[in-house]
This record gives structure tokens, C-alpha cells and sequence, in this order.
């Protein structure tokens, strides 16, 4: 017979929620995400940059669904809201920023840009944790969102594809490339701070 301290490291699985599997599966496809465009950076072959988009794409899906799912259950934890979080900021954070990186964005203003846009994303999603309950007016669901939530980055993961199927990825990106004290700016990568820029706005925007 397994002994309590054999069954611990399970105890925390047998906590999850239906809808926290599928929280699992956003993080899986932001991590595959990663992989594949380090695959990129090593081979250059494009089909990894599609790759990429694409577990971007699948890792909303999950995003979509285990909202979805919480509510029809009507089971949800601040454990399921932090893991939430965690795996958005792998998907639709670090995940475009690699993305837009691989495709060209490597200077250090652009590096400067793409940590910028993380951070931004990761106080969003913490601003949110932290008023969630008072968004929701002491009801379950949040009403409206502050800012535009992370997720919609899947818009410059779309652009940066369709770059990549345009063959306008490296020294070729749109716009070119700006020089200043020799470092490098590609000006396609203040896409990326405009998006950081509205996820901390005082915009509100209503949950459907």
C-alpha cells in the first residue's frame, strides 16, 4: 500500500478542475510555440514559424474553452484563475515576443520593445487577479475588462505569419530597419508596444 507521503505529489492533480486540463493544454501549446521557433532560429525553414502561429491559435481555443467549461460546471478555484494567468502569459506573452523575435526583431531596441510587451501582459493578467472580484459586483462573472486582454495578441502572431508566408522576415521585414547609437529598431516592432500599451490602459472593454 503507497504511504501518505507516497501520495502527496498527487494531491494536488486530484485537486484540478476539468476546466484546469484545458488551462494545461493553453500552456502546452505556448511552450510548443517556443519550441518551434527555437527550431527555427537553428534550421530556417518557415514552416516553423507556421508552427508557431498555429499552437498559438490552439493554445486560444484552450483559452476559450476552459472559461467555457468553468462556468458550465460552475466549479472555479483561485487556483484555476492563477493557472489561468501563468499559461496566458506563456502563450500570448513570451510566445509572440519569440515569435516576432525569430522573424527579424533581434536589435536591442527591439529587444528593449518585446520585454516591454511581456511585462505589460504579466501586469495586466496581475491587475486582473487582484480585481476581479470587484469587477464582477459580487456576482461570478467579470462584467468588463480593464484593458485589452492578453489573448488578443493572436492578432500580431497573425501578422507576423502572414510576414512569414510573404517571405518578409529577417532583413527583409516590413518597414526596414532604423539605426540609432548603431543599435538597431525594426519600427514593426512598436506593434508590440502599442498592444503592451493598451493591456495597461483604463479601458474598458465588456466581456461577452
Amino acid at each position: 500500500m503507497p504511504t501518505d507521503s507516497a501520495r502527496k505529489p498527487f494531491s494536488m492533480i486530484r485537486e484540478f478542475h476539468l476546466a484546469d486540463w484545458f488551462t494545461l493544454g493553453n500552456a502546452i501549446c505556448g511552450t510548443g510555440a517556443l519550441f518551434s521557433m527555437m527550431t527555427y532560429l537553428q534550421v530556417r525553414e518557415v514552416r516553423h514559424v507556421y508552427f508557431a502561429s498555429a499552437l498559438v491559435l490552439a493554445a486560444l481555443v484552450f483559452d476559450i474553452l476552459d472559461g467555457r467549461i468553468a462556468r458550465w460546471r460552475q466549479k472555479t478555484s483561485a487556483m484555476g484563475r492563477e493557472l489561468d494567468s501563468l499559461a496566458d502569459v506563456i502563450s500570448f506573452g513570451v510566445a509572440p515576443a519569440m515569435i516576432a523575435y525569430g522573424c527579424g526583431m533581434q536589435g536591442l531596441y527591439d529587444r528593449i520593445v518585446l520585454a516591454y510587451f511581456i511585462t505589460c501582459g504579466v501586469s495586466r493578467l496581475a491587475r486582473y487577479n487582484v480585481t476581479a472580484e470587484t469587477l464582477s459586483g459580487g456576482g461570478d462573472k467579470v462584467k468588463y475588462f480593464e484593458g485589452t486582454p492578453i489573448p488578443t495578441s493572436i492578432f500580431l502572431v497573425a501578422l507576423l505569419a502572414f510576414a512569414a508566408w510573404s517571405g518578409a522576415v529577417g532583413p527583409d521585414l516590413w518597414f526596414g530597419v532604423i539605426r540609432v547609437a548603431d543599435f538597431r529598431l525594426h519600427p514593426l516592432v512598436l506593434i508590440f508596444a502599442i498592444s503592451g500599451s493598451l493591456m495597461i490602459s483604463r479601458i474598458r472593454i465588456p466581456k461577452l
